[in-house]
């Protein structure tokens, strides 16, 4: 089914019409268009077009509303205060159009494909070989999946990219420390859990540093072995397999728990660039990019200083030949741009590396391998801090532990759910199904409904509680559409646009016909809070509607059907809009 025009659109031709013939150079001009508390939508645009044209604004507005027809899309328009236009759209195009969005049979909703859709590589959840993942995790995976999900549905090809921290130093530690001490790591894979598993890795892993870090004799032995990985030795690149494997194990393992999906040829970590290093050091010193500074291969920025104002360099390849994480982002930047095709590289990355992502583009601008076609951004994201403030820790200090958190997450939402267990009729598996969809969700909206790039601070009680800007309400919201549905017997949803909306119908249905210019606007702008915003706007609007329109017991035949159809397609833009950011939508709540 092709996409459907919005109501805006259609008010905004008409206007545009009234709005040339009245000034016939403004042809073309953006009436500036909103949505608005004292109509359905205002015009804003007269007022400069009235500027450049040195005529009398009210008097222009005048003029263009003389010109507007109306009718079938507007039913009223009125000039107001110095020459703002609050217009009033038909009942009929509200229900006529919602009623082309609810018969879209592609479960689409009548949202159109981008005009430019091109390729993007998406380099988000990034955990790292032999540690486990801890709160510090969760936003990198949960904003980049919300992104992939909205830019494939908008017809972007999307590849997923998990950089994962599977190369360097601490591997040669690590391989060294287990072969001098084998009985560390004494268990087999079948005998334990992923959790387990990665658990024992993490704590040789701690013990092997503080080896490193206090011993010199070590230190030159896990230096040797990192040379030995590097240069492809069979034995030590079958140990360091062993721990990526055992690795994958976990992270899929935690991936699944916070319902995500993370594909095994998607990962492609700081080794699968190995190869590309040298070269992409070549090219950068050849083509004098890059300059060679007390032996270290470095880039220079002139606006990029230190306390001192002397010059940050990017080190591409350190003075002893080794390579730093420039040297493996760049050589990702050759892989993805000339590989893979990309137009758009987006990094899902902490805040706190902005300044190492600046200085990486900046070279690869200079390199010619980024340019005004194939562009890189980072999508920084802040901090998650706890009740108090501060960076989140366990009360010892210690970083959370994602999948502990998951878990706690969990287990009060499922005694949530299980409080209304009864009342709607859950079995058991229900509860238990409903109480993961509630938890995980509840995380993740809290992640979701922030600006990526602020702060903000965990809090469980409030992340499931149903009331205010929760995920649990946006749930509930659904659910309860879904029980009303289950309750109509044999009244179905049917349009009827010959009928008067009351004042929550009209606030109801403008809100839905603006999903689909959300969504185009929130994968474009990769700002996923504001589908939050939205879908928490419509449960909130849903909620005004219950209170002031009944449903089965309306007063007529067909306005129980116009109702239920209105509630029906509501709940159909919740759950597309639930699952544009990750988060499921239990049938009963």
């Amino acid at each position: 089914m092709a996409s459907v025009t919005s109501l805006r659109d259609s008010v905004q031709r008409h206007l545009a019409s009234a709005l040339s013939a009245a000034l016939p150079e403004a042809a073309g001009a953006d009436p500036l268009l909103r949505r608005s508390d004292r109509a359905d939508y205002q015009a804003n645009g007269i007022l400069a077009l009235a500027k450049r044209a040195k005529a009398n604004p009210r008097e222009l507005a005048t003029q263009v509303v003389a010109g507007i027809v109306t009718g079938e899309v507007i039913a009223d328009v009125e000039v107001s205060g110095p020459g703002f236009l609050n217009i009033t759209v038909a009942d009929q195009a509200i229900t006529e159009n919602l009623a082309a969005r609810y018969a879209d049979d592609t479960g689409r909703l009548g949202v159109p494909f981008a005009e430019r859709p091109g390729t993007t590589v998406i380099d988000y959840a990034q955990p790292n070989v032999a540690k486990e993942m801890h709160v510090g995790h969760l936003r990198s995976a949960v904003i980049g999946d919300a992104m992939v999900r909205l830019l494939e549905f908008t017809g972007e090809n999307v590849v997923r990219r998990h950089h994962i921290g599977d190369w360097g130093t601490q591997f040669g530690m690590l391989i060294q420390y287990l072969d001098e001490h084998p009985h560390e790591l004494d268990h087999k894979a079948s005998e334990v859990s992923g959790e387990e598993a990665m658990s024992n890795l993490d704590r040789l892993y701690k013990t092997a540093r503080r080896l490193f870090d206090s011993d010199e004799e070590f230190k030159t032995r896990a230096r040797r072995r990192v040379v030995d990985l590097q240069a492809g030795d069979e034995k030590t690149l079958a140990s360091w397999q062993k721990f990526v494997d055992e690795s994958k194990i976990y992270f899929f393992s935690v991936f699944d728990k916070l319902d995500l999906e993370v594909r095994d040829p998607d990962i492609v970590g700081e080794s699968g660039y190995n190869d590309m290093l040298a070269e992409t050091c070549r090219l950068l010193e050849e083509s004098g990019v890059a300059v060679r500074s007390e032996g270290a291969l470095c880039v220079f920025f002139d606006d990029i200083k230190g306390p001192e104002g002397n010059p940050v360099p990017l080190i591409v390849q350190k003075s002893d030949g080794g390579y730093g994480y420039a040297a493996t982002d760049l050589s990702a930047i050759r892989d993805r741009v000339f590989d893979l095709d990309a137009s758009t590289l987006l990094y899902v990355v902490d805040a706190r590396q902005a300044l190492h992502f600046r200085m990486v583009f900046e070279t690869a601008r200079r390199a010619k391998w980024l340019n005004d076609e194939v562009t890189a951004v980072q999508l920084a994201f802040g901090t998650i801090l706890g009740k108090d403030g501060k960076p989140f820790k366990t009360r010892a200090g210690e970083t959370v532990k994602l999948e502990g958190l998951l878990d706690e997450a969990v287990e009060r939402a499922t005694a949530v759910v299980r409080e209304k267990a009864e009342k709607v009729g859950l079995t058991e598996d229900e509860i238990v199904e409903n109480g993961r969809y509630v938890g995980v969700g509840a995380v993740k909206y809290a992640d979701l409904s922030t600006s990526a790039v602020r702060d903000y601070k965990f809090d469980l009680d409030q992340m499931v509680s149903l009331s205010g800007d929760t995920s649990v309400y946006l749930q509930y919201a659904y659910a309860r559409i879904r029980s009303i549905l289950r309750k109509a017997g044999e009244a179905r949803p049917v349009a009827h646009p010959e009928l008067a909306l009351a004042p929550a119908e009209r606030a109801l249905g403008l809100h839905l016909d603006q999903f689909a210019e959300t969504v185009l606007e929130v994968a474009a702008a990769r700002e996923p809070h504001k589908m939050a915003a939205y879908l928490y706007q419509l449960a909130s609007l849903l909620t005004s509607f219950y209170d002031q329109c009944p449903v089965l017991k309306a007063d007529t035949p067909a306005q129980v059907e116009n109702r239920l159809f209105l509630v029906d397609l509501t709940a159909r833009t919740l759950h597309r809009g639930m699952e544009l950011l990750g988060i499921r939508t239990p049938e009963k709540l």
